[in-house]
């Protein structure tokens, strides 16, 4: 009776460890975007995404909050404001707000992920006035 049990209890800990040893906890990464393989153009591909998130709520335009995002300060503002770091693009501040990674994202319900891409895309460019 011993012995069976025994061996019962042996099958039920080696079943335990076969099945337990396989667990284990998976590091999920998730990407940060859809990568930007084409060139990416200041008026085209930019201004549109401070016009639509940025300046039409009257956020980010001349005499609102800083930078002036308007389609015709945009570039400068960024610029001049030191917004843009093209040694190190993901450093840049534009990037790190539209990216949630400061106190508020920007804009406040969040930048889309295709968007903040292009951004990245654009600053590590070069962030051209293009």
């Amino acid at each position: 009776m011993k012995t069976s049990r025994i061996q019962i209890v042996t099958v039920l800990l080696a079943l335990a460890l076969i099945v337990g040893g396989g667990c284990y906890y998976d590091n999920v990464i998730f990407p940060e975007g859809p990568g930007i393989t084409g060139d990416v153009f200041f008026a085209p591909d930019i201004v549109p995404i401070f016009t639509n998130n940025c300046s039409s709520s009257g956020c980010h335009v001349s005499g609102g909050q800083r930078p002036d995002l308007s389609a015709s300060n945009a570039y400068t503002s960024l610029i001049n404001g030191n917004y843009i770091n093209t040694s190190s693009p993901k450093e840049s501040e534009i990037y790190q707000w539209m990216k949630g990674l400061e106190t508020i994202p920007m804009p406040p319900s969040g930048s889309k992920p295709t968007e903040t891409a292009i951004v990245l895309a654009w600053i590590e460019q070069g962030a051209q006035n293009n």
